[in-house]
C-alpha cells in the first residue's frame, strides 16, 4: 500500500515554508529497516526516529533537524511537527528571520535551550522568547506571526514544536500563552515541566488535548525513571548526551517513539556529560488532518480557501504589526506557494505502537 503525504519541503524553517515552490511527496508506507539495539530492560518498546537536515532559510541557512512529520510516523499525541536547531553561530548564519506568515488549525509551541526570539502576531502580542519559558501560541480559526533571531544574540539553540487542535476547538479564537516552568530536582537529574502533568507537577498552559511537554537534565551515569500515562504515546528527543531509554541507545537529533501501555521510562546516561532531552506525548490523536505548507485542515478544499484568504489579504489571519526584518531588502510578508496538481489527502498514522525493528533513514 502506498500512503500520499503532502509534507514540507527541504526550503522549510521551523515556522513556516519559506519555498515558493515546494516539492510534492508521493512517500511509502514505511517498510521493516534495520535492527534497534537489541537490549531491553523489560520495559516499552522503543521505534527509533532519525532526523531529517532542512535549511533554514537562504545561502547563509542553519540547518533545522526534523523528527516529526516522516514518512514513518506523522504524530505523536497531537504533536504533529518537531525541528530542533543548532546550537548555531548566529554570527555566521544570519539566524532566524521569518517574515509574517499564516496558521490554521494548531498550536506552535516554542523553546528554547540558549538566544532569543522576537514574536508578533496579529493578536497583537508581542514578546521576547528566552531559554526556559514556553510561548504557546494558538492559531485557531487563523494567525499570523512573524519570528526574528534578536540581534545581539550570537547563539540560537532549541526546539519548534506544533500541535493539532481538534475540530470542536480549532476554529476558535487567537490566543498566546507564556509560562516560566520551575526547574524541579528528581532522580537522576533535573526537568522543567512546560506542557501538562509529569513528576507532580502541572503546567497552566491550555492545550485543547492531553499533552505533555518537558525538558530534562539527566546526569552522568545516573537512570531517569519518569512515570507516565500508560493511556499516552510518547517521544523523547535527544539533544545532547550519551542515552539510553529502555536499554535502546538514542543518538543526538534522533527521536525515540514509545507507543501506549508503558507506565514507566527509564531514560540512562551513559557518558561522562549531562545530557540534554524533550519529551513529548499526549492521547493519541484520531482525527483525519490535512497538513500542507502552514496550514492544517480537514480536506484539500480548506486548504485551498485558506491560501486563497491569506493572498487576498483576508481579516482571517489579520496583520502582523512589529516586524522588523534582519535585511533591508527583505520580504514584509510571506506569499504562499502553489498547490500541488494533485488533490492533497489525510494524513495516515500508524497505530500507536513502537516497532522497534524499523528504522528508516
Amino acid at each position: 500500500m502506498r500512503h500520499r503525504f503532502d509534507v514540507l519541503s527541504p526550503g522549510a524553517t521551523p515556522m513556516s515554508n519559506l519555498d515558493p515552490h515546494p516539492d510534492e511527496y508521493d512517500l511509502p508506507s514505511a517498510q521493516p529497516g534495520t535492527p534497534m539495539n537489541p537490549q531491553c530492560e523489560g520495559g516499552a518498546d522503543v521505534e527509533i526516529i532519525t532526523a531529517r537536515e532542512v535549511p533554514l532559510g537562504g545561502p547563509r541557512a542553519m540547518t533545522v533537524y526534523r523528527t516529526l512529520p516522516q514518512r514513518q510516523r506523522t504524530l505523536i499525541g497531537a504533536w504533529c511537527f518537531v525541528d530542533h536547531y543548532g546550537p548555531d553561530n548566529v554570527s555566521q548564519t544570519g539566524g532566524m528571520d521569518v517574515p509574517p506568515h499564516p496558521h490554521t488549525g494548531l498550536q506552535t509551541v516554542t523553546w528554547l535551550f540558549e538566544g532569543e526570539v522576537t514574536h508578533h502576531d496579529s493578536g497583537g502580542n508581542h514578546a521576547v522568547v528566552l531559554p526556559g519559558e514556553v510561548n504557546l501560541m494558538t492559531a485557531g480559526a487563523g494567525i499570523c506571526h512573524s519570528e526574528v533571531s534578536a540581534t545581539p544574540v550570537t547563539t540560537l539553540h532549541g526546539v519548534q514544536l506544533w500541535t493539532v487542535l481538534p475540530d470542536k476547538d480549532r476554529h476558535g479564537p487567537r490566543r498566546f500563552d507564556h509560562y516560566e516552568p520551575p526547574q524541579i530536582s528528581v532522580e537522576g537529574g533535573t526537568a522543567r515541566v512546560f506542557l501538562g502533568d509529569l513528576l507532580g507537577e502541572s503546567s497552566p498552559v491550555t492545550t485543547f488535548t492531553p499533552l505533555i511537554g518537558a525538558e530534562l537534565h539527566v546526569n552522568p551515569g545516573e537512570t531517569m525513571s519518569l512515570e507516565v500515562n500508560p493511556d499516552h504515546e510518547h517521544g523523547l528527543l535527544v539533544d545532547s548526551g550519551d542515552i539510553q531509554l529502555e536499554g535502546v541507545t538514542v543518538a543526538p537529533r534522533e527521536l525515540a517513539y514509545t507507543g501506549v501501555g508503558a507506565t514507566v521510562l527509564r531514560i540512562r546516561n551513559t557518558g561522562d556529560t549531562p545530557a540534554l532531552l524533550v519529551l513529548i506525548g499526549g492521547e493519541p490523536f484520531t482525527e483525519d488532518i490535512v497538513m500542507w505548507w502552514n496550514f492544517i485542515g480537514r480536506d484539500h478544499a480548506e486548504i485551498e480557501q485558506f491560501r486563497e484568504q491569506w493572498e487576498s489579504h483576508d481579516e482571517r489571519f489579520g496583520t502582523t504589526h512589529g516586524y522588523v526584518s534582519h535585511h533591508t531588502d527583505g520580504l514584509h510578508r510571506l506569499p504562499a506557494p502553489k498547490l500541488p496538481n494533485a488533490s492533497i489527502k489525510a494524513r495516515v498514522n500508524p497505530d500507536p505502537t513502537a516497532r522497534p525493528d524499523l528504522r528508516i533513514n
